[in-house]
């Protein structure tokens, strides 16, 4: 995490919560030429407009005094969202036995992208299905929930 994401994180964690909500992640990118920073919120309830705007109205005048980045730049608030990417230790222990989708940086076995059920993470490997797959970490590009929009629709 980078030192805008940190400082993110810090000003949004107690707006989140004040709105009912759980900060989820802070993303700090560069896209066709703008700078957009990513606050991603989630709730047991699910996420509404209503607390993505609340969150970002609430954080606005505070990212305007601390000012962690440097020219103009998009505010983005938005929910996890059902496919959301696991990072955190936290965020693992949370799902385990739930379905996720990871992508190797580098094919296994001409395979770039496994699907199971998420049995265990130790911050070195991420194991599927009951140990039938491990993952060394610095292998992994993304771990992320997968769900199989047939069952949602």
């Amino acid at each position: 995490m980078g030192k805008v994401e940190r400082i993110v994180t810090a000003l949004a964690e107690p707006v989140a919560a004040a709105a009912g909500c759980e900060l989820w992640d802070v993303e700090f990118v560069r896209e066709g030429g703008r700078a957009v920073l990513r606050v991603y919120i989630d709730r047991a309830d699910g996420v509404s407009t209503q607390h993505c705007e609340a969150v970002s109205r609430a954080l606005d005048p505070l990212l305007d005094e601390a000012d962690p980045i440097q020219g103009s730049y998009t505010l983005e608030v938005s929910s996890a969202g059902l496919e959301r990417p696991l990072r955190r230790d936290s965020d693992f222990a949370k799902f385990i036995g739930r379905a996720v989708s990871v992508r190797l940086y580098a094919p296994r076995g001409g395979v770039r992208e496994f699907v199971g059920t998420l049995s265990g993470h130790d911050g070195q490997t991420v194991t599927l299905d009951g140990g039938a797959l491990v993952f060394e970490k610095k292998d992994v590009a993304l771990v992320r929930l997968h769900v199989e929009w047939g069952d949602v629709l």
